[in-house]
């Protein structure tokens, strides 16, 4: 048993689920393609792991802000995401495809627990005054993950042999159990610290149907929510552009399609090292305003990109990454400070699952438009950040005169 569950033991948790995760679609990628020689069927697999996100996201979110312990909630998903990869990997090219399907389709059923459900259990394990530097720090283990994922995969891939990235998956997913069973309950000592508006839970006696209702409106409705959640979405659809776009890119521009995927990790790269200064040096910058100026950012990045120069395009990943890092960091901030906690969950994990969307629709888009015009593909990637510019949104971090949040409050331990 962890004698004292600090934020280290969260964040490795967290960056050990997320790598798992980056690693599986990759890993499944190549694993369909050397056993059943079938592009196809590869790219199947992939898309079969990434769209059941939409529906396990909402349901995931309204049973762990039920739960008395969502952490045991939690490890049961890794659980269950490991053991649908493995047999979705033991089963390639041995079973029928709708089989190995099926297996994929289940253990994309949990992945948004891996993403929003995990973050969401954050105020739970750190003192107030050090939740915006531990925000920070949680959404870098995202950005760590997509650089480290990838990268595991190929060089396991090269090296040994085609089902051993899924196997590394599948060992990452089980080492962050563990960590997720004892995560503290709700109300335990980081959260009565932090108060009833950060950390402790109210009950709630409405049924399942009715807490993902009241979820929904509330994003709806608030509109520091509503406008966070457009602005996320909507640059999360330009990133599956760019990412489509990686490839062609690298090929025309860079002298091999390599090299375009390269750029991907520069891109990661540079957003994990822009979440390690923003925890350490805050910007004096309201959280929804955060949010829109990095899509500026990442919008002004692709429109460089889409010069199709070697020095723009280098210049652009790298800016691209600046805005990205940054802009996670400030829709989990938004998330904490304005979710109650009853609904915290839930507003997490159907967030993942609208962002897991986006991209995917953003990366089929740019799919077509990179093929007549590669640049055309980068210009409407940037188009979509710029209007997820312009979203219009409340600025949140201000209290209004006189009330001061438990969130503003001077911190007394971890992350000062």
């Amino acid at each position: 048993m962890m004698k004292r569950y600090g934020t280290g033991w969260f964040l490795a948790g967290g960056a050990l689920a997320r790598t798992g995760d980056e690693t599986a679609g990759p890993a499944l990628l190549l694993a369909g393609f050397a056993l059943t020689g079938s592009p196809a069927t590869a790219s199947l697999l992939l898309a079969a792991l990434a769209v059941p996100a939409v529906l396990g996201g909402p349901l995931l979110g309204v049973l762990l802000d039920r739960a008395p312990r969502p952490g045991r909630l939690l490890a049961a998903c890794l659980l269950l995401y490991a053991l649908g990869l493995a047999l979705a990997a033991a089963g390639a090219g041995r079973v029928p495809t709708v089989v190995t399907l099926a297996c994929v389709a289940a253990a994309g059923l949990f992945a948004p627990a891996l993403a929003g459900g995990w973050s969401a259990q954050l105020p739970y394990v750190t003192d107030p005054g050090g939740l915006p530097a531990a925000t920070a720090r949680d959404a870098a283990t995202f950005h760590l993950a997509s650089l480290a994922g990838p990268a595991l995969t190929g060089a396991l891939a090269a090296w040994t042999f085609p089902s051993a990235p899924a196997a590394l998956a599948v060992t990452l997913l089980l080492l962050a159990v563990p960590v997720a069973w004892w995560l503290p309950a709700p109300g335990g000592r980081a959260g009565a610290d932090a108060g009833a508006g950060a950390g402790r839970r109210a009950p709630d006696g409405r049924s399942g149907a009715a807490g993902l209702r009241a979820g929904l409106r509330l994003t709806s409705r608030d509109p520091r929510l509503r406008g966070a959640t457009a602005t996320s979405v909507l640059s999360c659809a330009a990133q599956g552009m760019l990412a489509a776009c990686a490839a062609p890119l690298g090929e025309r521009v860079l002298g091999g399609a390599a090299r375009g995927v390269a750029l991907l990790a520069a891109v990661a790269l540079a957003a994990l090292a822009a979440n390690a200064v923003l925890a350490r040096c805050p910007l004096p910058v309201a959280p929804g305003a955060l949010l829109r100026w990095t899509a500026l950012v990442q919008g002004a990045a692709l429109l460089l990109a889409a010069t199709c120069r070697p020095g723009p395009v280098a210049a652009a990943a790298l800016l691209a990454g600046v805005g990205e890092g940054p802009q996670l960091s400030a829709l989990f901030a938004v998330r904490h400070r304005v979710a109650p906690a009853r609904l915290r969950a839930q507003l997490f994990t159907v967030g993942a699952s609208l962002k897991t969307t986006a991209f995917a629709a953003g990366a089929a888009l740019a799919g077509q438009l990179a093929g007549a015009a590669l640049p055309a593909g980068l210009s409407a990637a940037a188009v979509l950040h710029l209007l997820a510019a312009a979203v219009p949104g409340d600025r949140v971090g201000r209290p209004r005169p006189g009330v001061r949040r438990a969130a503003d409050s001077p911190g007394r331990g971890r992350g000062r």
